[in-house]
Order: C-alpha cells, then sequence, then structure tokens
C-alpha cells in the first residue's frame, strides 16, 4: 500500500515493525491499564509516570521511535484548569530527559462526548495551553481529526493556525469512527490535499473501526489520502 510506519505499539512490539520494515510513528511508553483515563491530570500519579518515562525515553532513542504518547486522563471533578496546571508541573519535570535524547512527547486529545466521557484533554484549546505553559520542543499534540470534528469542527482551520504544535495527525470518519468514505460528513481528500498545500511532514496516521473487510478498508483509506 505505500505505508512507511504503524501507530501505537507497545515498546514489546517495536522491533516486530522494525523487522517489517516499517518505522514506530508514535509509541506507547508501557502495557499498562487505564492509559487514556490516568494520566498527568492527576498529581498522585506524577511519581509513576515520570518513573516511566525515565525509563522508556532511553529504550525509545535506542530504537529510533523519536514520539511516544502521553495522555491527561480522566477529570474526576477537576475543574480544567487544575487539569491543565498538575499536568504541566508534571511534564515539566521529564522533558529534559526528552530534550537530552530527541524523543518528542505528544498529547492526544478525545472527544468527550461519544467515545471517552469525562476525558481531560478533549479540546485542541487544552492542547495548546500545555504547549506553552512546556515551553519545550519536547513537547507536542497529536491531532486527531475524528475526536476533534466531534468536539469542535473546523479541523483545517485549526491545523492551519496551529502548525508549530501539531506534528501528528489521526484519522477515522464522522460520525462513527469509520472508514474515510462518502457515508460521513468529512471531506479526507481534501483534508489531505491541504495539508500537503500547508507543509504538513508529520504522518497521518489511520486509527478507525472497519465496517468491512479491514485490509480493503485500509487500503481504499490510503487511496483517499493519496494526493
Amino acid at each position: 500500500m505505500g505505508l512507511e510506519a504503524i501507530d501505537l505499539l507497545y515498546p514489546d512490539e517495536w522491533e516486530i515493525a522494525h523487522s517489517h520494515g516499517l518505522a514506530v510513528s508514535m509509541g506507547f511508553t508501557a502495557r499498562r491499564p487505564r492509559y487514556n483515563t490516568e494520566g498527568f491530570n492527576d498529581r498522585e500519579l506524577h511519581a509513576t509516570l515520570i518513573a516511566e518515562l525515565e525509563g522508556v525515553i532511553p529504550s525509545a532513542a535506542e530504537a529510533g521511535v523519536d514520539k511516544l504518547l502521553v495522555m491527561s486522563g480522566n477529570r474526576r471533578g477537576r475543574t480544567e484548569a487544575q487539569g491543565i496546571a498538575a499536568f504541566a508541573d508534571g511534564l515539566r519535570q521529564i522533558v529534559p530527559t526528552a530534550e537530552r535524547h530527541g524523543v518528542m512527547l505528544c498529547l492526544e486529545m478525545l472527544n468527550s462526548t461519544v467515545d471517552h466521557a469525562d476525558y481531560d484533554a478533549d479540546s485542541t484549546r487544552y492542547g495548546l495551553e500545555l504547549v506553552q505553559r512546556v515551553g519545550s520542543e519536547s513537547f507536542r499534540l497529536l491531532y486527531d481529526i475524528y475526536h476533534m470534528q466531534v468536539m469542535e469542527g473546523n479541523v483545517l482551520a485549526t491545523i492551519g493556525e496551529n502548525r508549530d504544535a501539531i506534528v501528528h495527525l489521526h484519522t477515522a470518519g464522522v460520525p462513527g469512527r469509520n472508514e474515510l468514505d462518502d457515508t460521513q460528513e468529512l471531506n479526507y481528500r481534501g483534508i489531505a490535499q491541504a495539508l500537503v498545500d500547508m507543509g504538513f511532514e508529520g504522518y497521518l496516521a489511520h486509527e478507525f473501526i472497519p465496517t468491512r473487510e479491514p485490509i480493503g478498508a485500509l487500503r481504499d483509506a490510503v487511496g483517499v489520502c493519496n494526493v
């Protein structure tokens, strides 16, 4: 299909991808339950998460995995301001290690209305505030087009206005999180062309739930975004 990489693999899977000629474009930091729901917005988890990253960042650098996924976690009664403040405080403790090893930590914003109830980082605004507070080239954003279309829309303008902060993208059809076809509201061919026109050089990763034969669905998605 011409794919160059695969997203969201655990450290014990990186070598499998490499053995098949694929880069790992975004790695998980550990095979940990509640990865999405327990994150840096909880100060009580900082020691655990920082220790985890201190261990995996050197391994990622050695394996050529230059981006690792970090999550906010669920709000659990916290205000957004409290979550952002805690997240920023936690990240500032670990970004020096990421900087030394040339690894970038990436926050993914998720929708909190359909798929991830109570998730804290549910807007681009949240992510941009964190990028500003952390102030490191080793922390940037994974912008999932599906999730942010559900939450806020205005996809192309948002990406274009925040190109310095957004380094990685995910796709899926809206509604349903399914194929990139004419049953959904996003024009992914137009999005792909706009990304080329604005000079986006990161990965556009396909993370959707197929409703038909998966390999054929993936092949079609690659075709839609090949402009």
